[in-house]
């Protein structure tokens, strides 16, 4: 399985003085971030693989913060496939901050924000996109080994989940049983499963 990239903390906001203390301010805590001057630099380079959370302005020139996080869920398919949007919102802003929360966002700060508060805001957010990423790449990795059972491994895959046993299988399909274990050893080889109980909790995991 592919392993997720390197995530990074994507900072959105149209003053040059709060994007470099942000950067200054995450990488005295090891925290690795980009930043853009508007929101129309920002989508002219979306998609973008490394981006763990993004830290938005609500109010900028040319595209809002809303108006951002509406143009990515349009590109995404839905605000649930973003990475985590933290706000920064000014007072008058705070109703169309919780307005966005209702709408997807993971939260919002007020400015003036406490220095730790946001830094660590943004590492529990790019902790849920890392467990986000670990499983869409699990269910993938799950679909491309399901994808290559045979359709006889298939179809004993299905009983075995059903609880039959080896001699109730090789009935139902009309093979030796014999040919049964074989089938059923190759399914749980290509999943990587230990056994029935095993394939059972994976396969469920997925839905």
């Amino acid at each position: 399985m592919t392993p997720a990239p390197p995530l990074v903390v994507h900072i959105v906001d149209d003053e040059e003085a709060l994007r470099d203390s942000l950067q200054f301010l995450f990488a005295s805590r090891g925290v690795d971030t980009r930043a853009w001057p508007s929101g129309e630099a920002f989508m002219a380079a979306w998609p973008l693989p490394d981006c763990g959370c993004i830290i938005l302005d609500v109010r900028m020139e040319g595209m809002s913060g809303p108006q951002v996080m509406d143009a990515l869920a349009l590109a995404e398919g839905g605000s649930q496939a973003l990475p985590p949007v933290i706000f920064l919102t000014g007072h008058a802003d705070v109703p169309l901050a919780v307005q966005s929360l209702k709408g997807g966002a993971f939260d919002f700060l007020e400015k003036p924000f406490n220095d730790d508060q946001i830094v660590d805001l943004a590492l529990n957010a790019m902790a849920l996109r890392r467990d986000r990423l670990a499983e869409t790449l699990g269910r993938a990795d799950l679909a491309a080994r399901l994808a290559s059972l045979s359709a006889r491994e298939t179809e004993v895959m299905h009983l075995i989940l059903d609880g039959q046993m080896n001699k109730q299988i090789a009935d139902r399909l009309g093979i030796a049983q014999r040919t049964v274990e074989v089938h059923r050893a190759r399914v749980l080889q290509k999943l990587g499963a230990r056994n029935s109980v095993d394939l059972a909790q994976m396969l469920a995991r997925r839905s």
